[in-house]
């Protein structure tokens, strides 16, 4: 077989060296003082938690000039290479490291190490290692009963004859671990008291506290705090009297006082207060033997007004004497008026839900083409529903209506994280526009007791004599405690609800 060979003069190959080391000047870099590059972490221990964001975090230096930084953890799937001179076009003497990483949320290990490396252009490099570990504590304590309402007002009722008192049972809970509660009460002797709580996930604190036969005020604050040192405070008033004219009052339809805080918000029920000690309930009551009271703290069953079993045609708040308020006929909007100054009370009516009325006009039906889509008296018609929206019409999930009872509506579960603050109204869904045809806003963007229908809506119910609100408020509760809920909401009555599944 014959060989073939490429004949190419010798200069040619002498020149094309040189070109190369030519080019090859272009690219390197001089040394300044032949150092590894340094690496100052900001933490070499990481705490995080599954499915949860972490930041490895750091200043390099090199004063010859870092090239590239590469983060390696095989358990975590990392293998990522920071190119400096890609990045900017040349490399860089300074450069402060923040890599975030977001670890799965079903991620099954407990400990990862990341190794980091820093090589500079001469080739010298320099490793250390951070720590990475799932026993980060992101949640404040909670508390999950009996605490006060921050900045609220809890009474205890003088009765003639008896000692003041009052039964603290408070509940507490924390991902990680509890470290204390403190609790403190000025004025009164064995405050403030401290009770430590070991790192259990929950804890109880409980004492009865008894108060000097005199009407004042006194100052009360509760204290948590967890193993990680976050600390949540609430901070009332106690106030010792004989009677008082409370701002609210509430209905409660509920068996524990845990299930007062269980919600985010709507338990209990907010009534109308209708003169000087005087309350009046619409009540929807879904089934026979329902069992009600009325609150004036609405997370606390400290004090109750409810029937007199000594006399039931009276009021009391007296815990010896008290008995639930019955409700027995279903399906059915109960009004009920109660007086604490002259511990009165009357069943004024109950009428079907047949007969409620509701803010929009009966020609609408919900779920139907009955709404008109432009607002022109047009022929366009569109479903009509409504539901929440954090944004606009368009983005409207419709609520279910109930088949018992039409004017109560309900959403989807939605899942809430621990600390969201939430931001929505109750509005009509459109394909298109904003149109205000039904609304509802709360009183103030934390005030979520009433729900009125919006003034500025265009469809309206002569008959309906609900509340209403003129003002374009948004709510914005906040989610305590993580976890599945869903939104209940009477139309006829304006009164909502967001409880746990």
């Amino acid at each position: 077989m014959k060989k073939h060979f490429l004949h190419v003069p010798l200069w040619t190959f002498l020149s094309l060296a040189l070109w190369m080391t030519g080019c090859s000047d272009d690219n390197d870099y001089a040394d300044v003082d032949g150092q590894s590059p340094t690496l100052a972490f900001t933490a070499q221990h990481v705490q995080s938690a599954t499915g949860r964001t972490f930041t490895v975090a750091g200043k390099v230096t090199d004063a010859d000039g870092i090239a590239t930084i590469r983060l390696v953890c095989s358990d975590l799937y990392l293998d990522k290479t920071i190119d400096l001179i890609e990045i900017y076009g040349e490399p860089q003497t300074s450069y402060d490291l923040s890599y975030n990483f977001t670890t799965k949320a079903n991620e099954l290990g407990e400990r990862f190490t990341i190794a980091v490396t820093v090589t500079d252009v001469g080739g010298r490099s320099v490793t250390q290692d951070v720590l990475v570990t799932m026993d980060g504590d992101f949640e404040n304590p909670t508390f999950v009963s009996g605490a006060p309402d921050d900045g609220g007002l809890l009474p205890v009722i003088l009765r003639e004859g008896e000692t003041p008192t009052l039964e603290l049972n408070i509940a507490l809970s924390d991902d990680r671990g509890l470290d204390y509660i403190e609790v403190d009460i000025e004025g009164i002797d064995g405050f403030p008291d401290r009770k430590e709580l070991n790192a259990q996930a929950e804890g109880t604190y409980t004492r009865t506290v008894t108060f000097p036969f005199d009407v004042q005020e006194y100052s009360y604050t509760v204290a948590v705090a967890d193993t990680a040192g976050k600390i949540v405070t609430r901070a009332a008033t106690i106030n010792v009297t004989d009677v008082m004219d409370y701002e609210k009052m509430y209905l409660s339809d509920v068996a524990t006082e845990a299930e007062l805080t269980a919600d985010v918000f709507g338990v209990p029920m907010c009534i109308d207060h209708t003169g000087e000690y005087q309350y009046q309930a619409i009540y929807y009551n879904a089934q026979a033997g329902t069992e009600v009271y009325f609150l004036p703290v609405a997370s606390s069953f400290s004090v109750r007004y409810g029937i007199n079993s000594s006399d039931e045609s009276r009021l009391t708040n007296d815990p010896a004497l008290l008995t639930p308020f019955i409700l027995d006929e279903p399906n059915a909007y109960y009004v009920i008026n109660i007086d604490i100054l002259n511990l009165t009370y009357e069943f004024v009516k109950t009428y079907p839900a047949s007969e409620a009325q509701d803010p929009w006009p009966t020609s609408m039906v919900y779920g139907t083409a009955t709404m008109d889509k432009w607002n022109d008296g047009g022929s366009t018609m569109m479903d009509f529903t409504f539901g929440l929206t954090s944004t606009n019409p368009t983005e409207v999930v419709a609520f279910t209506q109930d088949t018992t009872n039409p004017h109560i509506f309900y959403s989807e579960p939605m899942d809430l994280a621990s600390g969201e603050q939430m931001n929505f109204i109750i509005h009509n869904y459109h394909t298109d526009q904003w149109w205000n045809f039904v609304r509802w806003c709360s009183i103030s963007d934390t005030d979520l007791d009433v729900f009125g229908y919006y003034t500025g809506s265009a469809f309206k119910n002569p008959d309906y004599t609900g509340p209403t609100n003129q003002n374009d408020v948004w709510s914005k509760p906040t989610v305590t405690t993580g976890g599945t809920y869903r939104f209940y909401f009477d139309s006829h009555l304006g009164r909502a609800k967001l409880i746990r599944e």
